[in-house]
């Protein structure tokens, strides 16, 4: 054979993509099963935090909606460093607006205000939910994370996100087909390996008995370091369709490329195991994409099959994840319809912009976020407490 180490490489990924079609049926049913919250008896009172930084995109909608859940009895809070950092006229009249302080120069602004936010929720809250101020959520959100936690073994529940930008640019619709390729992790046939920040909750006994303050201290993200404190309790987290969250902002091409870098810099720290698993896979696809193309150009028929193979493929996955995802944001489902489209034309570049993101993440232990500059390192473990 005239290329085998290019041969070796399109075959690894032809497998790769036959292994990522597992699951696809049972991960549709769990959505579709899940889409709203079923769950006997009464529902735990619970707290809902919110961190702001400054304007940005919809923010007034996006608070508006985390006060208007139905949900019997939750308090909102909305937690600022400072006051100027909460624009006015944007705070629902429901929430109470709290200010955390500049914190103690090591842990991530975020994180303090997250903190600050917990030590100031009411006693009699059961639950803790986390919000993202850049996330607009469904009325149910709560009621699906707070059945999630009621499963046996769960020590935390999580949603996540689809980017629906309106109207569509290119760069916005680039990054809605990047990150809708995270949900294949979410559901079954496995579990979520971390949480998401936006659509996050645990039990108030959890969060404390795991020490989860201790957890943050030191640290810039919180979900990553939340996941693996459930993770080494033996704890499940649980994936809650009903929780999904619109993110209805745009972004321009560099900021665009910036974001997805830190994206994969915080996992490579957070969670290595995945940053590591990422870039070996799409180094893999990447390089038999290419390969294949090549041989495809010289007269390979065969090499063509492989190529239409692994396209089709991703291309397939995109279009189940759109579907999945049109299960249980039924608002949007205007939009799906119009740029759904994206999700499968468009996962080809996907591909190879997850390999940028991965790639570059590997370059730099720095990242720029909300406007603050931070160096990221590994943190160990943190003991729970007696």
């Amino acid at each position: 054979m005239r290329f085998p180490m290019v041969w070796i490489l399109i075959i690894l990924a032809a497998l790769l993509a036959a292994l990522s079609l597992r699951g696809e049926g049972e991960r549709a049913r769990y959505w579709r099963e899940r889409a709203g919250a079923r769950r006997g008896g009464e529902w735990p009172r619970a707290t809902v935090i919110v961190p702001v930084k400054g304007e940005e995109e919809g923010l007034r909608e996006n608070l508006a909606s985390l006060a208007r859940l139905d949900y019997p009895d939750y308090e909102l809070i909305v937690v600022s460093r400072r006051a100027e950092d909460v624009p006015r006229g944007v705070t629902p009249e429901r929430a109470r607006l709290i200010h955390a302080g500049e914190g103690d120069g090591e842990t991530g602004g975020k994180i303090v205000n997250l903190l600050a936010a917990v030590r100031a929720a009411r006693k009699e809250s059961e639950v803790f939910a986390f919000a993202d101020s850049d996330g607009r959520v469904p009325v149910g959100w709560l009621r699906a994370l707070a059945a999630a936690l009621d499963e046996e073994h769960v020590g935390a529940a999580t949603g996540y996100r689809w980017h629906l930008p309106h109207p569509v640019d290119l760069p916005s619709l680039l990054r809605s087909v990047w990150n809708a390729v995270i949900v294949d992790g979410m559901g079954p046939p496995g579990e979520p390996r971390f949480c998401w920040g936006g659509a996050m909750a645990v039990r108030r006994d959890t969060f404390e008995r795991l020490n989860i303050p201790g957890w943050w201290r030191g640290a810039v993200s919180d979900d990553y370091r939340l996941s693996e404190a459930v993770r080494r309790a033996g704890m499940r987290i649980r994936f809650a369709p009903g929780a999904m969250v619109a993110t209805l902002d745009h972004t321009e091409g560099m900021e665009f490329l910036g974001w997805i870098t830190r994206q994969m810099r915080i996992t490579r720290f957070y969670a290595p195991g995945l940053w590591g698993a990422a870039l070996a896979a799409h180094v893999v696809y990447c390089a038999a994409m290419a390969g294949a193309g090549w041989l495809l150009w010289g007269g390979s028929w065969a090499a063509g099959v492989a190529l239409g193979w692994q396209l089709g493929t991703g291309m397939w996955k995109g279009w189940r994840r759109v579907a999945n995802a049109r299960a249980v944001m039924g608002e949007y489902d205007g939009w799906f319809r119009r740029w759904g489209w994206a999700h499968v034309a468009l996962a080809p570049v996907g591909t190879w912009l997850w390999l940028y993101g991965c790639a570059a993440a590997g370059l730099s232990n720095r990242i720029r976020w909300r406007g603050g500059a931070y160096r990221l390192k590994r943190l160990s473990a943190v003991g729970t407490k007696q």
